[in-house]
């Protein structure tokens, strides 16, 4: 049964849950800014994966910045294809709970979208966001370039070194490949648009993340 299972425990790619081949139906537009929701990245424009704990509240965070063309919510980085938030929550896909940002990297630099990330949320909790605990709570920072890779280190490091200074424990953040994104539910999609007064459970540290990496974006 779900509730037997340490959701703060990966499972492996045998003791996953198995999923399904059907992709999730998502709307067709973005509920803010009305652009296609699932289609690939325009020319011109770069995608980024981040996952920071609850998503509502991530995704959020990246559609109210400047440059940023689209989002969406979905799973990554676990075994179960095409998972349910349902599976998702039992702690038994291995996902984690990310945003898709699609972009505009000549207004707004992957390096800036890694410090809205960072300062969103606590990174030094482990499998857990506050009160949300599970796997699909944990910090992740997912590239799909080198240059995204470099980004990605050089900032875990400088902020590390930030927080350590400020009395936080190490930063858990895992920064991997990027790897296949599982579009969410619908009704996940924007929900704090949808839904003004919903829950929120991510919050930042107070500690500002250092810019200036000397890394391409």
């Amino acid at each position: 049964m779900f509730w037997r299972f340490d959701k703060t425990s990966m499972p492996t790619p045998t003791t996953a849950l198995p999923g399904r081949a059907e992709a999730m139906r998502v709307p067709a537009t973005h509920h803010v800014s009305g652009r296609p929701l699932a289609e690939a990245v325009p020319e011109g424009l770069a995608e980024a994966m981040f996952g920071l704990g609850c998503f509502w509240g991530a995704e959020r965070k990246f559609w109210q910045t400047e440059g940023v063309w689209v989002t969406a919510v979905g799973y990554a980085a676990g075994y179960t294809p095409n998972p349910t938030y349902e599976e998702v929550c039992s702690g038994k896909t291995g996902h984690n709970e990310v945003v898709r940002v699609v972009y505009d990297p000549a207004v707004i630099s992957f390096e800036d979208l890694v410090r809205v990330f960072f300062e969103s949320h606590d990174p030094t909790q482990g499998m857990r966001q506050g009160n949300d605990v599970g796997t699909q709570y944990r910090s992740g920072i997912y590239w799909y370039t080198t240059a995204q890779q470099a980004v990605a280190e050089a900032a875990k490091l400088a902020y590390a070194a930030k927080l350590r200074d400020a009395g936080y424990g190490p930063v858990t953040t895992e920064v991997l490949p990027a790897p296949e994104f599982f579009y969410a539910e619908g009704y996940h999609q924007q929900y704090l648009s949808k839904n003004p007064g919903g829950y929120c459970g991510i919050g930042g540290t107070g500690v500002s993340c250092p810019l200036g990496l000397d890394a391409p974006s």
